[in-house]
Order: structure tokens, then sequence, then C-alpha cells
């Protein structure tokens, strides 16, 4: 049962992604936009990773949902929380994990995990998009910067930082629009944004006591000004996934596969009773 395919789906507010995987080894992966049908938005990055490994679906064993959305994925045959997925997933690509930020687009999580991957606690920062993926595409977007530039394009300012004091998008929208008006690069709005998101961060780290080793997940892992701000601020080197942004898949997937055993394993002993 451990080389059957099976299928991991993240439906979040932002992006899902789906991950097949066969033993050890990720056949295929798939990112895509979620859509205001999070049903649809799994079938498509199912869709999508079938297509792009040449994989027929009746090849999948089992699969397992997770996300925002994972309640209402109608193919799936069990949904697991996107909290412990992201420690099992972080766990599998680094296995030295012991503390995971996950960095969503709505919301941001700091996870810590035993030496097995299993989710020993958690604290999440849910009730304002402040410090969240969608946070940073609204300032980007004010800024007319690519989001995917965001952090690299930050790290080029070597001037004093302007300072974002409020928490809120939509304040913080204001301010930097005031900044702007005061002659503020836009280079060093971009790292003072990144810094403000790292802060939030790292308050949320700090409640559940970080502990070595740091991994990252979710799309604000591929930002590297709020990466690097967050380990400057705790003294450590987070730890980046090659693709930080199925870990939570994965770790569905990874939850699918160990569900196939377990049923694999209950038939056996009652057909021997």
């Amino acid at each position: 049962m451990a080389h059957e395919l099976v299928c991991g789906v993240d439906v979040g507010s932002l992006t899902s992604e789906a991950v097949l995987l066969k033993g050890d080894e990720i056949v295929s992966y798939s990112i895509v936009r979620t859509t205001h049908d999070s049903g649809e938005s799994a079938k498509a990055a199912l869709e999508k990773a079938l297509a792009l490994g040449g994989i027929p679906e009746k090849e999948i064993s089992f699969v397992v949902a997770t996300g925002y959305g994972r309640v209402i994925v109608p193919f799936a045959q069990k949904n697991v929380s996107e909290i412990s997925c992201h420690a099992k997933g972080a766990h599998f690509i680094f296995p030295s994990a012991r503390t995971v930020l996950d960095m969503g687009g709505q919301d941001c999580k700091a996870i810590r995990c035993d030496a097995t991957g299993r989710l020993a606690s958690f604290v999440m920062n849910d009730k304002c998009a402040a410090g969240t993926g969608r946070a940073i595409e609204v300032i980007a977007s004010l800024l007319g910067v690519p989001l995917e530039e965001v952090g690299a394009i930050s790290q080029r300012f070597t001037g004093e930082v302007p300072r974002i004091s409020n928490v809120c998008v939509l304040f913080a929208k204001s301010e930097i629009l005031s900044l702007m008006r005061e002659g503020a690069p836009v280079e060093g709005l971009l790292l003072a944004l990144c810094q403000a998101v790292a802060d939030r961060a790292s308050v949320l780290l700090k409640r559940v006591e970080v502990e070595k080793d740091l991994v990252i997940t979710g799309g604000i892992a591929k930002n590297s000004g709020v990466v690097r701000a967050i380990g400057e601020k705790l003294g450590i080197d987070p730890l980046i996934p090659p693709e930080p942004q199925i870990i939570g898949a994965l770790g569905a997937a990874l939850f699918a596969r160990e569900l196939l055993s377990r049923r694999a394993r209950s038939s056996h002993l009652a057909s021997t009773q």
C-alpha cells in the first residue's frame, strides 16, 4: 500500500494545490487560483496535477483534502486540518523541523511539531489580513510592483526604512499613500512592508516558543524580504521548501498514504478472523 498513488488537495483562500504521491516520491503537483467555488478549485488543481504527470485519475487510491474548503471537496475520502498537514508536510521535507510558520493568503499560523511531524501546538492570527499574503498583494498592487518581485526589490534599499505603524491593511494602505506623497521610495516602502509582516509573524512564533529548525511554508515563503527579516528578528536561518506552496497538500497526501495503509491492515485482519 505504501507505493500506491495517493493525493492531497489543499483548498486555500487564494490558491489551491494538489500533490500526487507514490511512496516517498512526489509524482506531480499543481497550484491554481482559488475561485468562489472551492469544490471546483479542488477539481481544477487535481486535473492539472494529473495532466502534468500524465496520470489517469482512476490510478488514485485515496484522497485527503485540507485547507478552508476541505469539507466540500467531493472526491476526497477524508479531510484533515491544514495545521496538521503543514506540520506533517514540512517534517517530510525537513525531518529536523520542530517549528513551522505557515504564511497563507488570509492568515498566519505558528506551529510546533514533534520528532515525527505530529502537531504539538499552534497559534494563529485569523482576525485580520495584516501579515498575510493578501496584505502583501494589496500593497504590491498599490505600488505597481509584481507580487513575485516584492522581496527582491525590497532588498535593494539601503537607507533609513520608513515606519509602517498600522497593522490593519486598510490603514497601512492609507499610511503608505501618505509616505509616497512625502517622496518615500518604493524600495523602502516594500522593505518596511516586509519588516511589518515579519514583526507580526515573529510575535506568533514567540508564542509557541520557537524551537529549531524553523520551516516557513505558504506563498510568503517565496518573499526573500520577509524571510530575511524573520531570520534577523529571531536570530536563526529559516528553512524554505523547494516549493513552499504545496506543503499543506503534501501533508494531506501523507495522511492519505497513512489512512490507506491503515484501511488495508484492517481489511487484512478482518479477513483472517
